[in-house]
């Protein structure tokens, strides 16, 4: 790396992330099914027909993996709990040793010097809330701000941040509308009451959250730098349609309190009735908001119905999960979302990060590529800094290779290599990158 801690500002945090489901290993401690395991057991929907139920075994192994992270000098942990984990049917009983886990481990990044940077919701609702509905109902709001209540009850005075909801738009329309990650639809109407009922669901959570005195909250979304992939006009309102979706729609209800022109032209008539009313529960005051960031995005007009857009393969270097490598998009992400929705509010780019194709060569992983990534995004943060926006912390997603949703094992994006046959944890050159980089 060519950077060092000097070069940030004195308080600027390093972390990493990870998720529950994608590291713990469901089928251990008493978890409770969820529409992830469901949408797994469907022939064709994930790669090779994986699951989540062993993963890394983070659920035995945590104090090996809390190690980790405190070796390489990082000064944050973001993790998430799986609500399944803790209340297997969503509601009602709850499973202590799903608590107990959760826990140790914050008492474990305590006892390491690191920040528990928790996340309440990161995509693996419970079956039994999916056979009432699960986001199109309304009623998420309420059973989500219950089991809110029971985590931060039990932890909430030991973490250092909590937000409600990993990237709301993944929640919503990448699997109720696009069809990619459970539930696996493919409705409109199922992805409008999504797109609305997460944002309920967050503003539920946060008033709950400051009830029981838990502080630094804050939101998180992901964003992708949209361009139009020609000169057209029919491409320029296609890709303002695409931003108002994946860009726009989530961050201005949560700071705006009104939802884009451009995705109302589609969304309006499935919408539940008297929405407008939610708007200021929604907009709960936050301490810091959450930008994941990977990649760009060209975007052309496409035939059929509505959204009517398409998106096209652009001239830049990709990774291994084909997404472009696009650092200025970061730095423009940053400085748009704090002009015009955050306006002065703490940002932490909260994932940031690349699969590779990593080499395995004399005992040790050489991931070049990783490097390179997480240096040009990096040099992008501190543009953005350079510019006046207060960026107050990085997180590289991610710690392990893991369970990549649809993907199964195949996309590895983890610091450390994981062998998942023996699951031997191997640190990558990236790894040890950033560890001389974040010496002090």
């Amino acid at each position: 790396m060519t950077f060092s801690r000097a070069d940030f500002p004195a308080d600027f945090l390093f972390g990493v992330a990870t998720s529950a489901y994608q590291i713990e290993g469901h089928g251990a401690g008493g978890a409770g099914r969820t529409h992830w395991d469901d949408f797994a057991a469907a022939p064709g929907n994930v790669a090779h027909g994986e699951d989540g139920r062993r993963a890394c075994d983070h659920y035995h192994r945590w104090e090996e993996d809390l190690d980790l992270v405190r070796d390489a000098g990082f000064d944050s942990y973001r993790f998430s709990a799986s609500w399944a984990r803790v209340m297997p049917e969503g509601r009602g009983t709850v499973n202590a040793e799903g608590l107990d886990f959760y826990d140790r481990l914050v008492d474990g990044m305590l006892a390491r010097g690191l920040k528990p940077a928790l996340t309440l919701y990161h995509w693996e609702l419970p079956s039994a809330l999916q056979d009432l509905g699960g986001w199109r109902n309304r009623d998420i709001a309420g059973w989500f701000a219950d089991y809110a209540e029971v985590l931060l009850g039990r932890i909430g005075d030991r973490v250092w941040s909590t937000a409600p909801v990993n990237e709301p738009w993944c929640v919503a329309w990448l699997s109720h509308f696009l069809g990619h990650h459970a539930p696996g639809l493919r409705d409109i109407r199922a992805a409008a009451r999504a797109m609305h009922h997460v944002l309920l669901a967050h503003g539920a959570a946060v008033e709950t959250a400051r009830g029981l005195g838990v502080g630094n909250l804050g939101a998180v979304c992901n964003f992708e730098h949209a361009i139009p992939a020609d000169g057209s006009e029919a491409s320029a309102a296609a890709t303002r349609r695409h931003d108002a979706l994946i860009n726009r729609w989530f961050v201005s209800a949560l700071f705006n309190r009104q939802y884009p022109e451009e995705a109302l032209d589609g969304l309006a008539p499935h919408l539940p009735r008297g929405w407008e009313k939610d708007l200021d529960r929604i907009a709960q005051p936050l301490d810091w908001f959450g930008i994941n960031y990977y990649t760009r995005k060209l975007v052309a007009a496409a035939p059929g119905p509505w959204p009517g857009l398409s998106e096209v393969e652009g001239p830049l270097p990709r990774t291994r999960m084909g997404w472009e490598i696009h650092p200025e998009g970061l730095s423009d992400i940053l400085l748009r979302i704090h002009e015009g929705y955050t306006r002065g509010l703490p940002l932490i780019v909260t994932e940031n990060g690349m699969a590779a194709a990593d080499r395995v060569q004399a005992g040790e992983v050489q991931d070049p590529d990783r490097i390179a990534y997480l240096e040009g995004h990096l040099a992008a943060v501190q543009r953005a800094i350079a510019q006046g926006v207060p960026v107050r912390g990085y997180h590289v997603w991610s710690l392990l290779d893991n369970f990549e949703w649809a993907f199964g094992y195949d996309q590895r994006f983890g610091l450390v290599h994981v062998d998942f046959q023996n699951l031997q944890r191997t640190p990558k050159a990236s790894y040890h990158a950033l560890a001389r980089a974040l010496a002090r």
